[in-house]
């Protein structure tokens, strides 16, 4: 069925109202407001939502033990949008057993496995929204008397069987994906930090050499701290820029950054002060640490030094030049950026906590890309309820959750406004819903 393109028939029964793309924290609270929406008798919209994994999941390569959410369990999947919702992490802890113990806890930060399994007990509760196996090849615009009124969404199974489901609106939230420097490639012992924790499981061998670990934000931070502490017999070299680990921001004012309002304040700005604006505030989020994890690392780089072993090794001010694999391991050579002096790190693995980067979703809108309107960078062009701006001869709704901060500000790629976002969105759905299609 490559490369048709399906007219209107009288069967709109078969029409989903929604067509969501992936389903990771956005989508989950979406399909989460669409059924509560529904079960109170508010809304008769519907949906369906493709999944390219098996199951739910949500950079399981980084589910250390022992590392803490960076956000408030407040600003869970619903509770800002809804407080009495049975979706709650509160709800979450009473099912489970464990919401006394959690209050006695006195902590804001759930440990991130067990938010980790919230967001999975979320995600089977709406299962039969979702369709999971699927990945999402193509959207093919279906015209309406010369007008696009529908999308088909293409997507496939392991075994290359291909599935369309034909909507009304799609809301693509394709996530992010791993950033790596220029002309690095992912090997058996180059990683990313994405997949820190399935790459350690298959080891071929106990490391003799050690790791090093590339990178200045939290993830890179907690990779050092968990491969410090899981390897205790081999050194930890941690590369990074900067002259030491940044601090985030997260007191009070500056997280309202990241409240509802601050979306509508940073979407009605100029594009210059918009600009302004991240680089303000880009220390709540980007290339920052926890502060209780830097002193912690502190404490171990004094204590080594002061016991003479010299294990947990911080080049500050570094930045890595070359890489070369051998038989025996990876040699690393960096310089150090004042002198220009380098030197060579050998070590059994290399692991890059540099970060993500929003997925380009034009490949994926194929023909429809032509309507849609795009920034002088290549960004989508969105409205204030995340549809994407096109020309008039979409009549459909294509809406984008995550790769909007350019648009909606530092909060469109974390969890603060899942659940607020998913009511605008549905808000906008069912406004268009009612709406007649103009005439073509």
């Amino acid at each position: 069925m490559a490369g048709t393109h399906h007219s209107a028939t009288g069967a709109d029964a078969r029409v989903h109202d929604l067509v969501g793309v992936g389903f990771g924290p956005s989508n989950l609270g979406l399909a989460i407001a669409l059924r509560e929406r529904r079960a109170d008798g508010r809304s008769r919209i519907g949906g369906v939502f493709l999944e390219r994994q098996e199951r739910f999941g949500w950079h399981r390569g980084m589910l250390l033990d022992d590392a803490t959410m960076q956000i408030s369990f407040l600003k869970d999947l619903v509770t800002p949008r809804n407080p009495a919702s049975d979706f709650t992490f509160l709800a979450y802890l009473r099912q489970v057993g464990r919401l006394h113990d959690f209050i006695n806890h006195k902590t804001l930060f759930p440990l991130r496995t067990e938010f980790h399994d919230y967001l999975s007990w979320c995600a089977e509760r709406v299962g039969e929204q979702v369709r999971y196996g699927r990945e999402v090849v193509a959207l093919r615009p279906v015209r309406t008397g010369g007008r696009i009124t529908r999308v088909d969404v293409v997507s496939r199974d392991a075994d290359g069987r291909e599935t369309v489901e034909r909507a009304r609106n799609v809301v693509l939230a394709p996530g992010l994906r791993p950033s790596l420097p220029e002309g690095v490639r992912v090997s058996e012992r180059i990683w990313h930090s994405e997949y820190l924790l399935h790459r350690l499981a298959v080891l071929p061998e106990a490391p003799t050499r050690g790791f090093v670990v590339v990178g200045a934000g939290q993830s890179a931070a907690e990779v050092v701290d968990h491969l410090h502490r899981r390897f205790p017999d081999v050194p930890v070299h941690a590369v990074f820029s900067r002259y030491g680990y940044s601090p985030s921001d997260d007191t009070p004012f500056a997280n309202r950054i990241f409240d509802p309002e601050a979306v509508d304040a940073f979407y009605d700005s100029p594009p210059e002060f918009k600009d302004e604006l991240m680089g303000y505030h880009r220390n709540t989020n980007y290339s920052v640490v926890d502060p209780d994890l830097i002193t912690d690392l502190y404490r171990r780089v004094y204590a080594e030094r002061a016991n003479g072993t010299h294990r947990l090794r911080m080049h500050n001010m570094t930045r890595v030049v070359d890489l070369a694999e051998t038989d025996a391991g990876v040699d690393v050579t960096v310089e150090h950026r004042p002198t220009g002096k380098q030197s060579v790190l050998r070590a059994d693995h290399v692991v890059h906590a540099t970060g993500y980067r929003p997925v380009d979703v034009r490949p994926l809108l194929g023909e429809l890309a032509g309507h849609c309107v795009f920034d002088d960078r290549g960004r989508p062009v969105l409205q204030r309820d995340y549809r994407v701006v096109t020309d008039d001869e979409v009549t459909c709704g294509l809406y984008l959750q995550g790769g909007t901060e350019h648009t909606h500000g530092i909060s469109s790629s974390l969890l603060s406004n899942v659940a607020v976002r998913a009511a605008e969105i549905l808000d906008s759905v069912e406004a268009r819903h009612e709406a007649p299609v103009p005439s073509a």
